[in-house]
């Protein structure tokens, strides 16, 4: 009997012995898959553009539209169309651009709007100078519902400064590129066409972005590299509650509408 108890004993103590070398073998997996998106953060961050106009007469003269990011060869924003303004008004010297952080500060680059997609709500501006870094532009069919993501940008502007904040995010579901109705009333003939034709695909995410969140690139949070772009986010009740009320739910346009709009000539 003894040997017995002698024998189980040593059999759990090596089983305990086990347990604890692969909890330590575990432990520091976790550490650096979490060291792993700080690192990619701060890559990232470097090519997270704001979005906007500059208006020297104006006060303030900076009006905040979206964020934005570089791509291709490093002089070329990638943002949303809705960030870019219709109408830029140049006898009072506006200029649109974007705005840069840099080792002697923050610095407005004046943009050219290139290439506009209303439809996948997509623009691409073309700045001058010295390149910025770029990121690079990954294949979303790759994608799958589960996959943990990022974004990072602009939320609430940049009113105290230029600070990119960064969301996780995980892709929920692959959704038509149509709001959701609440009722049979909501389903008018424009909404009814939609769904019936539905020409593409978006990112529904289970995280919050705000309005300022526009254009922010939702990328692989181990690589960063771009899988989407934010677009839009659904709000409780009216716009006005985008800030006070989100839903906790937000879109994102797939990368292979970013890979079209780059390849597209400026007219």
């Amino acid at each position: 009997m003894l040997n017995l108890i002698d024998a189980l004993h040593g059999r759990l103590t090596r089983r305990g012995v086990c347990a604890v070398i692969l909890m330590s073998m575990i432990g520091p997996v976790q550490q650096a898959g979490a060291a792993t998106l700080v690192e990619t953060v701060a890559r990232v961050k470097r090519s997270v553009v704001a979005v906007g106009t500059y208006m020297p007469t104006r006060s303030p003269a900076l009006s905040f539209g979206g964020t934005g990011f570089v791509a291709g060869d490093g002089l070329t924003v990638i943002t949303n169309s809705h960030v870019v303004p219709d109408v830029i008004d140049t006898e009072r010297k506006e200029a649109l651009g974007v705005l840069v952080a840099t080792a002697e500060g923050v610095s407005f680059r004046p943009a050219v709007l290139e290439v506009r997609d209303r439809e996948h709500d997509l623009a691409r501006l073309r700045l001058s100078g010295a390149p910025l870094v770029p990121l690079s532009v990954g294949d979303a069919g790759q994608a799958a519902e589960g996959q943990a993501l990022a974004f990072t940008g602009f939320p609430l502007g940049v009113v105290l400064g230029l600070h990119p904040v960064t969301h996780r995010a995980m892709l929920s579901a692959i959704t038509p590129a149509v709001m959701p109705v609440r009722s049979a009333q909501g389903l008018n003939p424009r909404v009814i066409s939609q769904l019936r034709g539905a020409g593409f695909k978006l990112f529904q995410l289970d995280a919050t972005a705000y309005p300022g969140n526009s254009g922010s690139p939702l990328y692989d949070p181990e690589t960063g590299v771009v899988m989407g772009i934010i677009n839009m986010g659904m709000v409780k009740g009216g716009r006005e509650n985008a800030i006070t009320n989100p839903s906790g739910i937000s879109y994102a346009v797939p990368a292979q509408h970013i890979h079209a709009l780059m390849q597209q000539k400026s007219p």
